[in-house]
């Protein structure tokens, strides 16, 4: 297998002062004081390793809480630390200063496609086993992976072969670079995945290495969910915690970024031009669909999520009538896996349930996605537009992924600026956890036997049978 390889942006050291578009006051309000907790490795294992670097899904253990705060000022910013840190953008320029984009990683051949659905349901964010069944996590991952692979494959297939987001992740950070330079900010911009290369891990790696004294994490999900970006900062909060470098480089999380302006206009523009291509502009239905997760999030385990997307909706649909387009809308979420009860209502059912009350012209949104990938290439522009199409309606359009629009990227790069003055270092203070204290054998043992159940679930083909109905 090649060596692993990590996505940086050059620095070109550019000193001066900043431009334009960048004045907080801007930014539509928003203040809120959230916690979350976050977990240190205790070790890892996953589909390989080489050189250190991970091919797998990184086990976590230890707990350890951070403070985040969604004010105006800082987008949404995550602070780690017990004291503010008070630097002038003078001073920041001085800085070598580092951007990290956080974002889903997808395969980018057929073959890549078992193994990441493996990370994928190997990361405890993602499927929440109860503690005592916490042993069959990667077990139970395996089953999943490798069962959900082939249908999996054939929306790939689909769309090329290959999920394009690495490629569209690789873009926006070089256009962001280059949004930063224009305000005279001169930064290193790094992408890291979750599940898929280039993983999170070689991100680090590689910020280390270029000895970045300052980093702005920005993960690429407009809202904040346990599952996306509470992961993610999960495996940074690890990897940090643990390196006596690391752990004094000042570091601010833009947690959650639905509510800036830059963004909601962007999206209202994208709107507007789709709108136009139809015959009827006024009569379309605008239809926003988010991505789902488990009702158990939200009620059991506190995540913003449902929330914060229909706060962005109300916002869209708060500018867009300021400008005068007064479309009826609906949100519903899509991507539902397994029988567990998802957020609803469902994006297929309110499809058909529009066309029976005789909507015929639909324009979807989809909102919790910055960049183009399987979601809405093959879920949305091919399944539910033919869903869409059997239920009767009539005239269908889709409004892209951000991708690269100017005045976004352009946001984003404000967001990275006014996020500096919160960066604190994270703490080396001891983490403590229950399951860092547990009996090493006690694990491997239970590994061996969930490893075990694993392997007589996939020889038994009711088992299989009733388990693949079931996702």
């Amino acid at each position: 297998m090649d060596a692993i390889t990590t996505r940086v942006v050059p620095n070109p050291n550019l000193p001066g002062p900043r431009l334009r578009n960048s004045n907080p006051k801007s930014i539509l309000q928003k203040k809120s004081v959230v916690s979350i907790s976050c977990s240190s490795a205790e070790g890892s294992q996953g589909v390989g390793k080489r050189n250190g670097l991970l091919y797998g899904p990184v086990q976590k253990s230890k707990s350890r809480e951070i403070v985040c705060s969604a004010g105006a000022g800082a987008g949404g910013a995550c602070v780690y630390g017990d004291h503010a840190v008070e630097e002038s953008h003078a001073h920041a320029a001085e800085e070598k200063l580092g951007v990290l984009l956080l974002n889903l990683g997808g395969p980018e051949k057929l073959q890549d496609v078992q193994p990441f659905l493996y990370n994928l349901f190997a990361d405890p964010d993602i499927i929440r086993l109860p503690r005592l069944f916490r042993f069959l996590q990667r077990p139970l991952a395996q089953l999943i992976s490798v069962l959900r692979a082939p249908k999996s494959k054939e929306g790939y297939a689909a769309i090329g072969g290959g999920s394009p987001l690495r490629r569209i992740t690789d873009e926006q950070a070089e256009a962001l670079k280059m949004a930063l330079e224009e305000k005279k900010m001169s930064a290193n911009v790094y992408v890291g995945m979750r599940y898929w290369f280039p993983f999170t891990e070689e991100a680090v790696h590689q910020i280390k290495k270029d000895k970045i004294t300052k980093l702005v994490v920005l993960p690429l999900y407009p809202q904040y969910s346990i599952s996306t970006s509470g992961s993610s900062i999960r495996v940074l909060q690890d990897i940090f915690s643990k390196d006596s470098y690391l752990s004094r480089v000042p570091v601010s999380i833009i947690k959650s970024w639905y509510q800036r302006r830059g963004y909601i206009e962007s999206m209202a523009n994208l709107i507007e031009q789709e709108l136009q291509s139809f015959s009827n502009p006024e009569e379309v239905m605008i239809f926003f669909s988010a991505h789902g997760v488990p009702v158990s999030y939200v009620e059991d385990a506190g995540d913003p999520y449902r929330d914060q997307m229909e706060d962005c909706i109300r916002l869209i649909m708060q500018e867009l009538k300021a400008r005068g387009t007064l479309n009826e809308h609906t949100l519903a979420y899509q991507s539902r896996v397994g029988p567990v009860q998802w957020l609803k209502p469902y994006t297929d059912e309110v499809l058909v349930e529009l066309g029976k009350k005789g909507v015929k012209s639909l324009l979807a949104v989809p909102v919790s996605f910055v960049s183009e990938h399987i979601e809405t290439l093959e879920e949305i522009d091919m399944e539910y537009r033919e869903l869409a199409l059997e239920s009767g309606i009539e005239n269908w359009g889709r409004v892209p992924a951000l991708g690269l629009s100017p005045p976004f990227i352009s946001d984003l790069a404000d967001a990275v600026i006014e996020a500096l003055p919160a960066a604190q270092a994270i703490s080396t203070a001891e983490i403590t956890s229950e399951e860092a204290n547990a009996d090493p054998m006690s694990f491997i043992i239970k590994m061996f036997f969930g490893s075990i159940l694993a392997f007589f679930l996939l020889l038994s083909p009711k088992l299989v049978s009733s388990f693949r109905n079931l996702l």
